[in-house]
């Protein structure tokens, strides 16, 4: 094998070693070892980013030249992964209202968990569409894919492997090329 062959083989063994931890930050609602910041939404079905887990799978990796390149197929994944403040827009507090409406109409008689659930999340969705168009909301950073120590060590594991049959594979050709002389 080549060193090209070689080549191509660790960035593979990268990409599926890597991506395989890139999803488990999701199981573990950190980033390794950094826990994301706890949300502020009272609904309580499960991490904010593992709700639908449409963000989870979103995410796919690919091999380009010698690189590579994790993406996901919704916008949002982004600011999750980063941080940072989205604008609110008219379109934005149109929604706000009619998951307010839709909260509140959802509400039954009596004073239940459910309808204090419900009653809390109205609250926010309320709170939401009163913010003036043009206001910011922070979101902060729950990172999911990047850099940290624990990528360098399994970039090294894999590189380590790799060169180990490469040297047996040097070794036997190496023995083999001695027998036939």
């Amino acid at each position: 094998m080549d060193f090209e062959s070689y080549f191509k083989q660790i960035l593979n063994d990268v990409k599926v070693d890597l991506t395989d931890e890139f999803d488990r930050n999701f199981e573990r609602k950190a980033f390794f070892d950094k826990a994301w910041p706890q949300t502020k939404w009272p609904v309580s079905k499960g991490s904010l980013l593992l709700r639908t887990g449409a963000g989870r799978r979103s995410i796919s990796s690919k091999i380009e030249g010698s690189n590579i390149v994790w993406r996901s197929s919704l916008q949002y994944m982004a600011i999750h992964n980063e941080g940072g403040e989205i604008v609110v827009t008219a379109k934005m507090i149109k929604f706000f209202w009619a998951m307010y409406y839709k909260s509140v109409g959802a509400v039954s008689k009596g004073n239940n968990q459910r309808n204090v659930r419900l009653n809390n999340e109205a609250m926010i969705w309320k709170s939401l569409a009163l913010m003036k168009s043009g206001a910011k909301i922070k979101i902060p950073q729950r990172r999911f894919i990047g850099d940290h120590p624990k990528v360098d060590e399994s970039i090294k594991r894999v590189w380590d492997d790799t060169l180990k049959g490469l040297d047996d594979d040097l070794y036997n050709q190496f023995k083999s090329q001695i027998q036939n002389l």
